[in-house]
């Protein structure tokens, strides 16, 4: 199970990126090789970024792309959700049909209280908050 897409994933640590850079707008190019993540990944990335709102980009010399909004104000479930949809330890699928068994099944009702408890950890944590502690972690 993968609670995290890779999508998701690159679209963190290329907040972060920006976050770090504060108001100097960023390249593609320098997020890319900055954080590993595969440029042609990352360009279509840095879209669906821009089409949600949290960055903004500028074309030209001293273009790039920068944070559209203070970081401790996106949380990392809204950028989860952008890439993956809701959080979902289980979807009660099978063979792309909803289980039978949904409405009675005991185990869905203690995922769904897991779920709960996931949901509300990632509301709690902010791009700001992953900022300070790579900022810190740099340091040390």
């Amino acid at each position: 199970m993968k609670l995290l897409t890779k999508d998701t994933d690159y679209a963190v640590r290329a907040l972060i990126e920006l976050g770090v850079s504060g108001e100097t707008y960023v390249s593609a190019r320098e997020i890319s090789e900055k954080q590993q993540i595969p440029y042609q990944f990352l360009r279509r990335i840095m879209q669906d970024l821009i089409k949600g709102g949290l960055v903004k980009s500028k074309e030209g010399g001293g273009g790039g792309f920068r944070l559209r909004g203070h970081p401790l104000k996106i949380k990392v479930a809204d950028v989860i959700r952008m890439f993956q949809g809701e959080i979902e330890l289980s979807e009660c699928m099978f063979r792309k049909k909803i289980c039978a068994n949904r409405p009675h099944c005991v185990l869905r009702s203690n995922i769904k209280n897991i779920e709960a408890k996931v949901i509300k950890e990632f509301e709690k944590i902010t791009i700001g908050q992953l900022i300070r502690q790579a900022i810190q972690r740099n340091k040390a």
